[in-house]
């Protein structure tokens, strides 16, 4: 065979063997590459449990650095690339994210491109001021105390229908379901329909019967709720004060004095407190304050619309520091109970 041609097959064996080399390390090349894409995607890539806020505005790069200072993902490179092609790098909607772990790298930025927040409990009692309100609000939205404090200027008051003094009786304190980025408007907004869910036609129609507005009612379940903490009294509280207002008779209600006082805290009222000009010092003034004194829960505000009926006009405190109170009938007796009160109160001290 000449040798040119013998030449010629040996170079196509050897051409074959470099394509197939190439064919090979492309195939190769490609399946890791598709592998590793795969794993960018679908592979756990969440570490731990991690509660992500984002604020309107924040930027990518900002929630890239959270996540991975705070060491929440496997592999950042995964979720740099997963969110590049879901164009989740050119906006993040804000919100409260729960991210889980065991969770993809995808269905993290699908909850983030997509805005699917998870809501919190918002919970609120025992809130005697608007500042106190405010301050417990901000713990959980987004709003911050300010904003929800602009809520009380009279325009917003107005708006919705009360006056500055009547305003805390449409924040009923409870548990509610929010989500993170709500407003101080939108909180409100909710308060609002709460407010109105509550006041059905039954417990209007109850509050009719008592010849009271549901502000009205609201009113007096706030000095109810200031006078004891026990729920199974409170609608014989209620009664005691229905009986009073009934007769014409001054409520002369102690939480009141504190509220014009300005001081919540008086473990003790004076005489000089007494003697405070204030159209919620009812031991001067008839009839019930012109609002609440505290926002009134949902157990007071039942306790005056189901107020117990009784022929007691007066209360005061065990002797026992039970929390509980003992009723009287007259004056001469309200007097007694007092005593055994103030008697079990001077021995205490001076047993100390």
């Amino acid at each position: 065979m000449p040798l040119q041609r013998k030449q010629k097959l040996m170079l196509f064996p050897r051409t074959g063997k470099i394509v197939l080399t190439v064919f090979v390390l492309i195939t190769l090349f490609s399946g890791w590459k598709i592998y590793q894409f795969y794993g960018y995607i679908f592979k756990p890539n969440v570490q731990k449990d991690f509660v992500l806020y984002v604020k309107n505005g924040t930027a990518f790069k900002t929630v890239y650095e959270t996540l991975d200072s705070n060491q929440v993902l496997g592999n950042m490179k995964a979720f740099s690339w997963v969110a590049k092609r879901k164009k989740c790098k050119d906006y993040i909607k804000p919100g409260r994210y729960h991210l889980l772990k065991g969770m993809n790298t995808n269905e993290a930025v699908n909850i983030l491109r997509a805005g699917l927040q998870d809501p919190v409990m918002v919970i609120f009692n025992n809130i005697r001021t608007k500042e106190e309100l405010a301050s417990q609000i901000s713990k959980y939205l987004v709003a911050d105390s300010l904003s929800l404090l602009e809520l009380f200027n009279p325009e917003t008051v107005s708006y919705y229908g009360f006056t500055p003094e009547t305003f805390p009786a449409m924040f009923i304190p409870n548990t509610y379901e929010f989500y993170w980025t709500t407003s101080a408007r939108e909180f409100a907004d909710r308060m609002k329909q709460e407010y109105d869910r509550f006041w059905n036609s039954e417990r209007m129609k109850k509050a009719g019967d008592l010849g009271m507005t549901p502000d009205q009612v609201a009113t007096l379940a706030s000095i109810v709720q200031e006078e004891t903490n026990k729920t199974s009294e409170k609608a014989k509280v209620a009664g005691v004060y229905i009986n009073r207002l009934r007769k014409g008779m001054l409520l002369q209600a102690d939480p009141t004095v504190k509220f014009a006082v300005g001081d919540v805290t008086l473990r003790r009222i004076l005489n000089r407190h007494l003697e405070t000009i204030s159209p919620y010092n009812t031991y001067l003034v008839p009839g019930l304050p012109p609002g609440p004194i505290t926002f009134p829960e949902i157990s007071s505000l039942d306790a005056v619309l189901n107020y117990e009926k009784h022929n007691y006009l007066y209360f005061c405190a065990r002797e026992d520091f039970s929390g509980y109170h003992n009723f009287a009938r007259t004056n001469a007796e309200h007097e007694r109970n007092a005593a055994l009160y103030h008697a079990a109160l001077s021995e205490m001290k001076s047993s100390k």
